[in-house]
């Protein structure tokens, strides 16, 4: 009854988290009333390229410059790290009011190296990348029957030689009217007083409304250069402009300036405010992404099922045959014995390289904790894109706080292996807390020089390194030496059986026991390639993932395969009387990064064609090695812990004198 009742308890729980996820609008920020005629300001972000993949500020080309100078917005630790660069921009709306033919600045004479660098930023492909009310502007085109979706604008475009210049925008502005009655159900990150009404009435007499959509189409327009000289910023163009996405007119030519103009165009809209990210989280390819998913989910756990059902069946007829004979029975059988009954001396030997196996598994445990908690709140829409940054902030903060499981599992595990001895235990514990990070530090600062070089958004500013050394040791590893200290304490894995004083030789095998490892990996790649393109899709193509529900789902049957596949390789390698099972197990599911690394090498020759430069190739090698780092301790660390399992559960059932 008691269980019954728990189970009632957690299922009104789900239940409660799930009406919390529909009466609340988690993801994002506050909804902002806007009066009519109330100003609206436009953001930059850092121009961008799937060229490339470098970014670089707004304000590196000669584009109009806001009256009040140059501003950088709030920014997050993770959009930092994210190479976001968002500053103020000089397009300023009035809500509810269109305007037309909107003069914003003439620039200088393009210089011989401002003229380079845009024609330099034309042939790379850089997209303009604007926000109001947190939402980016989207770009609308058709190609071949598609209809296809672009967030921000090109640059400009390259016709015969000559390179034009999208000078005019053409914004249009979604908007739903203000529902008083509906704030109090919303929760987010924004300005609270903006919001929430402060009692009585407040002035919700005044109609106000919401930007749900922002939309722009780019167009190069020649201006008149008589008109333009007596022109000051958001005077009137006197002649109508005619916006035609299709043809370009306005050539960019070094000592030539270049006129800057917009328009702006309010639309009332039926999408409601929680709605309003439904353009932006729509994948091209929608079914297919599904039904392959469900397909791979569904094959991969029938195979898996079939393989544990099989060995779960075979260790219990061993077992079971060797139990009920008497004890002259088995004196006479140990004498005849084969397989992984005659290991049974050396199963717990103590693997070459202890202690850095150790210090393997505490980072794994602590990567794959972050992994969990973080895919599970973004699934709950806690880490959404409308919070830019939010994603990246909230791994670094998971991942110090789960320093204490590194430290305590790494801790632990060195403990069991030297049979409950703790000396060296602050060792392995400082080991874990430096190994993955500090890995981690030098592929970063590595690539972080090439950016810096290139003057990219992308380089961490080196106050920021400041503040992530920080971050290092003034909590992570601390919290690490804490978990290893717990670990100290805590009472070692009794082996059930004993080691013998001289180890067993290994007889010769008939075939390699790497190739069987390396084959392993196979198994989990097949569990997750078809995520693993979206993923990949969305760090370099410029798309928004955002289905961390079947990411969730694919992370669960990943360690679960990854258990599994290691687990059998495990039980092959000592019926074939190999005691080294330690590093085999951690590498027989870790073996996946491989594959991982290759596909993504795949993924840059056929998919990322035209990226460009050496830097740009050497900066995803960079991202894709790091990657592949996590993968492998993370998947190894849990091949390692259902293998140790398996071989104490196994020999924990042997009656042996």
């Amino acid at each position: 009854m008691d269980l019954f009742d728990n189970f009632k308890i957690w299922v009104l729980l789900v239940c409660l988290i799930s009406q919390l996820g529909h009466g609340f609008y988690l993801p994002g920020s506050y909804p902002h009333k806007h009066g009519i005629g109330g100003p609206l300001s436009v953001k930059v972000n850092s121009l961008t390229s799937i060229d490339t993949e470098i970014p670089f500020s707004y304000y590196s080309l000669p584009f109009c410059k806001p009256r009040e100078g140059v501003k950088d917005s709030a920014e997050n630790l993770g959009e930092l790290l994210m190479g976001d660069r968002i500053e103020n921009s000089p397009y300023v709306f009035k809500m509810y009011t269109n305007e037309t033919d909107i003069f914003l600045c003439n620039t200088k004479p393009l210089s011989a190296d401002e003229f380079k660098i845009l024609k330099k930023r034309i042939d790379e492909m850089y997209q303009v990348n604007l926000i109001l009310d947190n939402l980016p502007a989207i770009r609308y085109t058709t190609n071949q029957g598609y209809f296809l979706r672009w967030t921000g604008y090109p640059v400009g475009a390259k016709v015969q030689d000559s390179y034009y210049v999208f000078n005019h925008l053409k914004f249009t502005v979604l908007v739903h009217k203000y529902e008083e009655t509906n704030v109090i159900g919303i929760m987010g990150t924004g300005d609270a007083a903006e919001v929430i009404p402060t009692g009585g009435k407040s002035g919700s007499d005044m109609p106000g409304y919401m930007v749900v959509g922002f939309e722009v189409v780019p167009c190069s327009f020649q201006h008149n250069a008589e008109s333009l000289k007596n022109l000051k910023m958001y005077g009137r163009y006197p002649s109508a402009i005619k916006c035609d996405p299709s043809t370009v007119a306005m050539a960019v030519k070094e000592g030539e300036s270049v006129a800057f103009t917009y328009e702006v165009e309010f639309v009332e809209s039926d999408i409601k405010w929680p709605s309003r990210w439904d353009a932006y989280l729509k994948m091209e390819g929608a079914k297919v992404h599904w039904f392959s998913i469900l397909n791979s989910l569904m094959v991969i756990t029938f195979l898996a099922g079939i393989v544990l059902v099989i060995l779960l069946r075979t260790v219990r007829r061993d077992l079971t045959r060797y139990e009920e004979l008497d004890k002259e029975a088995q004196a006479q059988m140990n004498e005849e014995l084969s397989g992984w009954k005659l290991v049974v001396g050396d199963v717990f030997r103590a693997p070459t390289n202890a202690s850095l196996l150790c210090v393997m598994v505490g980072d794994g445990v602590q990567i794959l904790g972050m992994s969990v908690v973080t895919i599970l709140f973004s699934a709950l829409g806690f880490m959404s894109p409308a919070s830019r940054g939010t994603l990246i902030t909230g791994m670094l903060f998971f991942y110090m706080i789960l320093g204490i499981a590194a430290g305590y599992v790494a801790v632990r595990l060195w403990r069991t292996i030297g049979c409950g001895d703790k000396k060296g235990w602050a060792s392995v514990s400082w080991k874990a807390a430096c190994f993955f990070p500090g890995i981690a530090f030098l592929i970063l600062t590595t690539l972080n020089f090439l950016l810096w070089g290139s003057h990219s958004t992308g380089a961490i500013p080196f106050s920021l390194f400041v503040i992530l050394i920080l971050l290092w040791f003034c909590i992570s590893v601390p919290l690490t030496l804490v978990g290893g200290y717990f670990g100290a304490k805590a009472p070692h894995i009794e082996y059930p059986v004993r080691t013998n004083q001289i180890p067993r030789e290994i007889p010769a095998p008939k075939y390699p026991s790497w190739l069987l490892v390396l084959g392993a990996g196979t198994l989990p790649f097949g569990t997750l390639f078809i995520e693993l393109f979206f993923i990949m899709s969305s760090i370099w193509m410029g798309r928004v993932y955002y289905v961390f529900g079947f990411l969730f789902i694919v992370l669960i049957l990943l360690v679960v395969v990854c258990a599994e596949v290691s687990l059998v390789l495990t039980y092959m390698h000592l019926c074939v009387e190999d005691w080294k099972w330690w590093w085999k197990s951690f590498f027989a599911s870790g073996s996946v990064a491989i594959y991982i690394f290759l596909y993504s090498i795949n993924y840059l020759v056929f998919d990322l064609k035209s990226l460009s430069g050496p830097v740009s190739a050497t900066l995803y090698l960079g991202y894709s090695l790091f990657m592949v780092l996590a993968i492998m301790l993370t998947t190894g660390t849990v091949g390692f812990l259902s293998s140790f399992w398996f071989v104490h559960y196994l020999f924990s059932n042997v009656k042996l004198d």
